[in-house]
């Protein structure tokens, strides 16, 4: 384990000098195009996801998109695509890949539901901005909320809801334990027209 974490350490100092120089944050954004036929086929080329139920890349922070992919790697998030992924592309293509979807620009979507939006501003303000920002844009590792497909966003508050607080540390877990069905569709539909 201690081998591990030592490699996300050296990661994580190798993706902060990255994007501290503009010529390694041009070239890693390079090799990351390069690198993302695959994931475009679910999270679209610009990061935006082709699918309601695929969580949008664009415009995360790269530290949080490595760190997700380094969970998936390590086991600790599970994902039938994602897990198998994370495995084969090399700690470099992690963090090019990172680095490339960082740049993107994501793009809200209209609300299915227009007269939900404004109780899910509601509902975001008084619950998510603490963490996520008053935008919803997240920061470095918080997730960037703005743009994500509602359907993605219920699909994980629900899995929030059902996760056993004694076998997992996420704060998520409480958050969504206090929020109603109508809340979660409520707040997921304003997150996507972000």
């Amino acid at each position: 384990m201690a081998h591990a974490e030592s490699t996300v350490n050296e990661a994580m100092a190798k993706l902060n000098q990255i994007l501290g120089n503009p010529e390694l944050h041009e070239a890693s954004y390079q090799a990351g195009l390069e690198r993302i036929t695959f994931c475009a086929s679910c999270h679209g080329k610009d990061g935006n996801s082709k699918r309601d139920y695929i969580p949008n890349l664009a415009a995360q922070h790269p530290l949080y998109l490595f760190e997700q992919f380094e969970k998936f790697a390590d086991g600790t998030r599970e994902d039938y695509v994602m897990s198998r992924l994370a495995k084969i592309l090399t700690l470099e293509d992690r963090i090019n890949i990172a680095v490339y979807y960082s740049e993107q620009e994501a793009r809200a979507r209209q609300a299915d539901n227009a007269g939900q939006v404004e109780a899910g501003a509601e509902v975001f303000a008084s619950v998510c901005t603490n963490c996520h920002g008053r935008a919803a844009e997240g920061f470095r590792n918080m997730p960037r909320l703005a743009g994500q497909p509602a359907e993605y966003v219920r699909n994980a508050l629900n899995r929030f809801q059902d996760m056993d607080p004694a076998s997992s540390s996420s704060p998520m877990i409480g958050i969504a334990s206090g929020l109603s069905e109508d809340d979660i569709a409520a707040v997921a539909t304003y997150l996507q027209t972000l």
